[in-house]
């Protein structure tokens, strides 16, 4: 006995712990088709994909088994249609929703497939979905209770090429007993696609659908409140519900922790553009790095080339000084102030005079006395030509090559005749 009380408490503790829409699913099958139409090659749409992915995560949540088509031609969208409707048949709450593209045409709703070729009017016809063809499934299903929500109002991309083609959406007077149909704004408007992630319409709707304790009615009386304060667009219902629908019955006790992101009106298409901003933020914040990094190797790349070049210029400044002082110390020996020992400057009465030559460079010796002519250095060796002064006409006359030899610190003048020493006094 007291293991089947045990068994008792543990299954009405599960069951506590359900979602109420899921004991709700239970009791009755809830059936929904989404379709989401973004990549039109006329007027292509930013939102649909997305709100039609978020609605289809709500939906799952809510208890409704999903079939949910992106960018879908004229061909998908019939069959899913045709599927849905057969499905249907079983009983239960169907749901269809759309978003993308949608015109009428005198008077008739026509929801524009992806790839569909219009060029003008009459091609709506043939290459379009008659937004009927929905209703009549449901209406052929027989099951009771049908949701439709057309988020489709915006502008028609094809409106200067068709004649009798208005704005927005036409109201649909002939629906099947037992449904309630949306659009995202009233008869003859357009809707905007909006600035986010979803629609203004889409948005309202993923933020109020799984409040717990909210009629349907309450539902979209919320969804017309916020999106007429944010756009000043009015959502238009039409209904022939015969009773209350509840997404989330109870009240907000009833919901179980975690699904407390739906009680505070935070839905899943919330935490997903929650996520996606995080990871939005994440990948600013990896490229930042990258391009700091790349900022850094690039420095560094620098700093070391300029490192290089110092130290080739560093060398080639150290071997120039270098040959430079190799130069200068061998050079060097040759400058300064020299005082002969004697000279052949002829002064008068069998006097010589002492002639100081004046090396300024390695390269010239210069006399104070016409006592050397053409001084040039060979090699280590000084060479002149030798010249006298003729006392009769006091001019120089060239007399013999002559050459010195440095030894020490005094320069000897080598030839055949005469030796004279030039001695470093300075």
């Amino acid at each position: 006995m007291q293991i089947i009380m045990m068994r008792i408490f543990l299954v009405l503790t599960m069951l506590s712990l359900i979602h109420p829409s899921v004991l709700q699913a239970a009791a009755e099958r809830r059936i929904a088709l989404v379709i989401g139409n973004s990549a039109y090659s006329a007027g292509p749409l930013k939102n649909p994909v997305n709100d039609a992915t978020d609605m289809a995560a709500v939906l799952r949540k809510l208890g409704f088994k999903v079939n949910l088509k992106k960018n879908a031609d004229l061909e998908t969208m019939e069959a899913a249609i045709e599927d849905f409707g057969n499905q249907l048949k079983r009983g239960g709450v169907g749901l269809f929703y759309y978003a993308g593209h949608g015109v009428q045409v005198n008077g008739v709703n026509y929801l524009i497939p992806v790839g569909a070729k219009i060029s003008k009017e009459s091609d709506v016809r043939f290459k379009a979905l008659d937004a009927g063809r929905i209703l009549a499934e449901m209406e052929n299903a027989n099951n009771g209770m049908n949701i439709v929500l057309l988020d489709a109002c915006r502008d028609n991309p094809f409106g200067k090429s068709f004649r009798s083609a208005s704005r927005g959406l036409a109201i649909v007077s002939n629906s099947p007993s037992g449904t309630f149909i949306s659009y995202s704004t009233s008869p003859g408007q357009v809707a905007r696609d909006g600035e986010g992630r979803n629609s203004p319409y889409t948005r309202a709707l993923l933020d109020n659908m799984g409040k717990p304790g909210l009629t349907i009615n309450s539902v979209f009386m919320k969804v017309r409140g916020k999106v007429k304060k944010e756009t000043g667009q009015v959502p238009w219902e039409l209904s022939s519900l015969e009773g209350d629908f509840f997404f989330v019955p109870g009240s907000a006790k009833a919901i179980t922790a975690r699904d407390e992101s739906v009680a505070a009106g935070t839905s899943p298409a919330d935490e997903l553009e929650a996520e996606n901003r995080k990871l939005e933020e994440e990948q600013s914040r990896l490229a930042e790095e990258r391009a700091l990094l790349a900022k850094q190797k690039e420095i560094a790349e620098k700093r070391q080339k300029i490192a290089d070049e110092k130290d080739r210029l560093k060398t080639e400044k150290d071997a120039l000084s270098l040959a430079s002082e190799e130069k200068n110390e061998k050079e060097k020996i040759f400058k300064g102030i020299w005082r002969s020992s004697g000279g052949w400057v002829y002064k008068g009465d069998g006097e010589y005079i002492v002639v100081v030559a004046v090396a300024d460079s390695s390269d010239k010796l210069f006399v104070n006395k016409l006592m050397f002519k053409n001084i040039r250095k060979d090699g280590n060796l000084w060479r002149a030509d030798n010249a006298y002064l003729n006392p009769q006409t006091g001019e120089t006359e060239k007399w013999i090559d002559a050459t010195f030899e440095l030894k020490g610190k005094t320069l000897i003048r080598r030839n055949n005749f005469n030796i004279i020493t030039l001695e470093r006094i300075e």
